[in-house]
Parts: C-alpha cells; sequence; structure tokens
C-alpha cells in the first residue's frame, strides 16, 4: 500500500544525514513491538480508521502472523494509548532487505515527527536484523511525502508502478488509480544528495496540495496523475532517472 498522508514530515529542521542517522528532534511516542492478540486487534482498528472505509486495511490475524514470524510489526504509543501502526516483511533472502508496507497514525499526531522517529526505530531495527535496504511506496503525487523520503531521508527512487494496487476503496485513494513509486533507503550509506542544478536535465511538477485538490476538484486531480505517469515513465524510458526532489520544481531526472 504505503504510508498514509501526513506521516512524512513536510519541513526538514534538521539535515538529511542527521534525520538518517539520529534520533527525532523532540520526545514522542514511544515505538515498541506488538506482541498480543488484543493489540493485535487495536493496531488493526487504528490502521482502518486511518485509511478510512469500511474494510479492516490489515486484519488482526494476518499482523499476528507478520509479527509471530519475525517480521516488524510495531505500535506507536502516548503512555497507554495506541496512536500509530507499522508493518514491515523482510524480502528476498539474499538481497538483505525488508519492504515497509503500511504505516498510519492518529491524525492528532500526524506532521509532529512521527515520520522520523518511525523512520529511525525500522532502521535500528533493521540494521540489528543484517538487513541494509528498506524499500516502500508512496504516492507521487503527495508532495511532502516526495519531499520527506527523497529530501529528509536520502531514499532513491528505483521504480514507478502504475497502478500499483489497482482500485482501493479506502477513504484515502478511492476514486484514484494507485500509482506509486518505489524508494529503496541504504541504511548504513550516506543519503543520496540533491543533484546540483547544473545535473538536472528535466523536471516533473506535482500539485502542492493534491488531497485537497482530489476533495475539491477530482477531475483535476485526475489529470495531475495522467500528467505526472506520462512524464514520469517517458523520462525513465529515455535513461533518466530520478535524482531527487525540489519544492518547487518536483522530481528532478539526472543523466544515469
Amino acid at each position: 500500500m504505503s504510508d498514509a498522508p501526513g506521516v512524512a514530515d513536510q519541513h526538514e529542521p534538521r539535515s538529511a544525514a542527521e534525520a538518517a542517522t539520529s534520533g527525532p528532534a523532540a520526545p514522542g511516542p514511544s515505538i515498541r513491538s506488538l506482541t498480543t492478540v488484543d493489540e493485535m486487534q487495536e493496531a488493526s482498528d487504528l490502521l482502518r480508521d486511518v485509511w478510512g472505509g469500511d474494510r479492516n486495511t490489515m486484519p488482526a490475524p494476518l499482523l499476528r502472523a507478520l509479527a509471530h514470524s519475525g517480521n516488524y510489526v510495531v505500535g506507536l504509543f502516548e503512555g497507554q494509548r495506541m496512536v500509530g501502526a507499522s508493518v514491515a516483511f523482510f524480502e528476498a533472502p539474499a538481497r538483505r532487505a525488508m519492504h515497509s508496507h503500511i504505516t498510519g497514525v492518529h491524525p492528532d499526531l500526524q506532521g509532529h515527527g512521527i515520520g522520523r522517529a518511525l523512520k529511525q526505530h525500522q532502521r535500528e531495527w533493521a540494521l540489528a536484523r543484517d538487513v541494509g535496504h528498506i524499500s516502500w511506496t508512496f504516492d507521487p503525487l503527495v508532495a511532502r511525502n516526495a519531499h520527506f523520503n527523497l529530501r529528509v531521508l536520502g531514499a532513491r527512487v528505483t521504480e514507478y508502478l502504475p497502478n500499483q494496487y489497482g482500485p482501493m476503496d479506502d477513504g484515502i485513494n478511492s476514486g484514484d488509480e494507485s500509482d506509486r513509486v518505489m524508494v529503496s533507503w541504504a541504511l548504513a550509506a550516506p543519503p543520496a544528495p540533491t543533484p546540483a542544478p547544473e545535473s538536472v536535465v528535466a523536471t516533473v511538477a506535482v500539485p502542492h496540495d493534491i488531497e485537497t485538490m482530489r476533495r475539491d476538484n477530482a477531475a483535476d486531480a485526475a489529470q495531475w496523475r495522467v500528467r505526472v505517469r506520462d512524464a514520469f515513465l517517458g523520462h525513465l524510458t529515455h535513461g533518466l532517472v530520478v535524482g531527487g526532489f525540489d519544492d518547487s520544481q518536483g522530481y528532478l531526472f539526472v543523466r544515469r
């Protein structure tokens, strides 16, 4: 699926290197692995509420199975109250990688540094298990998530995936196609720097606030989807790669 909107930080108060290798800027919710059936159900209910819709995004039995088999299933807590949850699973053994599938944070806490704290926790958890990369997907139209993933964390774009999950009936994605960008975060490497202006050969702009546009003008949002997809895939087909993201220009493409 991908991380829910609002999980990533829109601002960058510290350098990308600090964000990737140090703890959160301020104390926040505690993060710990989930172990009990009741915790799995609470996490499942929370993810359903964050993503909206009537369907359980991650049923409790599935969370229980993933956790029991050694995968990453954590909750974010304020005291005894669960305010967020995140799920990742291991990729093929030879890749020494894991895929972060879904993260949801209660709306009251979105945009308060939770994304940075959670990625740092994932990083430490993965490194302790000899995992060198974490991958995840995000909607390329959500500018703040592109900023966080590419500028703050310094992750690298590896794929553009048109309509990756097919039709989705949750409250965030309903009515839109589920295009996603796949990124890979090398946990022991320096963050990928934003390319110098002279090395940028093409850009792909995205809306400043696609969520509001989807609510207010779904037709315009759908046109943005097609426009970004066509431009993105066209540049990739011609051998360019995404070198970074700029808040005013959008995705920055450089020669391979």
